[in-house]
């Protein structure tokens, strides 16, 4: 019995979990400068959210869909890859 209730909460709790990005850490430079660099370089920003210790999201150029990853100090674009999906 108490093992059925477990397995019940354990289910639950899991269920009842939405996932987050991440916060953007103190010294990061903001989202609106991501966005602004990209556009400057002919991107639209279609996603963008702080994650793994980076800015990452899609961008959109020559109607070609992309996911990048942006360095949230430096503003360097670490990863640019054409989207497959």
């Amino acid at each position: 019995m108490i093992k059925k209730i477990l397995i019940a909460t354990v289910s639950i709790a899991g269920l009842g979990s939405p996932a987050f990005a991440d916060m953007p850490g103190k010294n990061w430079i903001s989202s609106a400068k991501v966005k602004a660099m990209l556009s400057k370089r002919g991107y639209r920003v279609t996603k963008l959210e702080a994650d793994d210790g980076h800015w990452e999201g899609e961008v959109r150029k020559a109607r070609v869909n992309y996911e990048f990853h942006v360095d949230p100090h430096s503003g360097a674009i670490t990863k640019m890859e054409r989207d497959h999906s």
